[in-house]
């Protein structure tokens, strides 16, 4: 009895020990945050142990966490929620139901998940969306893409902009009651990687040129060239997205090579033709003051890595790749970043680099924020933290929309 209740103790230290972190003193409902970061490290810990037991991928494991969060498209007194596709591209609609004798603005909402978890379909995604359709009186769309490993790089954003350009059409625009001047492109995380990308993309057609009014994009993911940045050593252990989970995932996007992500996390990644992009992520000249510290650039180690990962150092997976000329001609632009976030310096650069070249910028920095919050908003955490984004999002939207 005393050796099991003594193995029972040793592993709970273990468990403690595995899943500790520092929770900065300045985070709202530190007790929750520590719990869900827990959650979040005791999961990859069980998904790491499952695939080295054979048994299971270690991201087939938190797909399944992912999908026990799937709701239905339940319908109430003020939105008509609707499950169908855009040509086989899965989509989730949100049609307010009073009447209305002006034409409504869009809202295509792209949800986050590293490329290779999510839907529309999780709670907190759904409960966004028709948030921001009742609170706009919009029309939302959130599409399904598909995800990595089955489909890699540039499946999903090819996904994306089908559906998207699919929705732009005057037809379907009528057909929804859409004013076609009032459309915006939202995305967190990942997925605001995707927003940005479409984004860029569409304003380089000639024939969708000008028909985003705006995009907002939540703690996105910016850029993979440079994954030392200060917020990624800052925040290397989270809270809630570690550096190492992080890379791991977004690696089965891009490449089915199992060395990537070892390479990346050395950060001796990308090839000497293409050093010269570097310009466009050095923190040292984008990064405000604040945010730099005591931290020393240094350039990242130019790797030999050849043709055969395209997307290390494609902007379509990359948004802060494209040249200024490109960006000059992007949209009023909505960017929220949170100060205990890995990615934390994507956004800030971003800012930066859309003020210099003349984009409206709206900037909201919370110094409180962490990274993947408005997934955690609903039941079974109801973070508060997550309820204040959301509350910036939507009115940012109800404000320039």
């Amino acid at each position: 009895m005393r050796y099991k209740t003594l193995c029972f103790g040793f592993f709970f230290i273990f468990l403690a020990y595995q899943t500790y972190i520092p929770i900065p003193e300045n985070v709202e409902e530190p007790w929750k945050v520590r719990v869900i970061h827990a959650g979040m490290k005791i999961s990859a810990l069980m998904g790491t142990l499952l695939e080295n037991m054979g048994l299971m991928k270690f991201e087939e494991f938190f797909a399944i966490l992912m999908e026990a969060q799937n709701t239905k498209p339940v319908s109430d007194e003020n939105i008509t929620v609707i499950d169908t596709d855009f040509s086989d591209i899965p989509v989730r609609l949100y049609l307010p139901k009073r009447k209305s004798e002006k034409q409504r603005p869009a809202v295509i909402y792209i949800h986050g998940g590293a490329y290779i978890l999510g839907s529309f379909k999780m709670l907190p995604y759904d409960s966004v969306n028709r948030w921001t359709s009742n609170k706009l009186d919009a029309v939302v769309m959130a599409p399904d893409y598909r995800l990595a490993p089955q489909h890699l790089f540039p499946a999903a954003l090819e996904d994306c902009i089908f559906v998207i350009k699919f929705f732009l059409q005057d037809k379907v625009l009528a057909k929804y009651g859409v004013d076609p001047t009032r459309i915006c492109i939202s995305g967190d995380s990942s997925g605001g990687t995707l927003a940005a990308t479409v984004t860029q993309l569409l304003q380089d057609d000639p024939d969708y040129k000008n028909k985003i009014k705006a995009q907002t994009l939540l703690y996105p993911a910016l850029q993979a060239l440079d994954t030392l940045m200060p917020s990624h050593r800052e925040y290397k252990h989270g809270p809630f997205l570690t550096r190492e989970v992080a890379i791991r995932l977004t690696c089965l996007y891009l490449s089915e090579d199992k060395e990537l992500p070892k390479t990346i996390l050395r950060n001796a990644h990308v090839p000497q033709e293409s050093r010269h992009l570097f310009k466009f992520v050095n923190w040292s000249d984008f990064l405000p003051e604040k945010y730099k510290k005591n931290h020393v650039y240094t350039m990242p180690v130019l790797g030999n890595l050849n043709a055969s990962h395209p997307g290390l150092v494609d902007s379509r997976a990359s948004p802060l790749l494209v040249n200024d000329s490109q960006l000059q001609k992007l949209p009023l632009t909505y960017i929220l970043t949170c100060e205990h976030d890995i990615l934390r310096d994507d956004g800030l650069i971003y800012v930066t680099r859309l003020r210099k070249v003349g984009v409206p910028i709206i900037h909201d920095h919370v110094e409180d924020g962490v990274h993947g919050a408005i997934s955690f908003a609903t039941a079974p955490f109801y973070l508060n933290l997550g309820l204040r984004l959301i509350d910036k999002y939507i009115i940012c939207l109800k404000e320039n929309l």
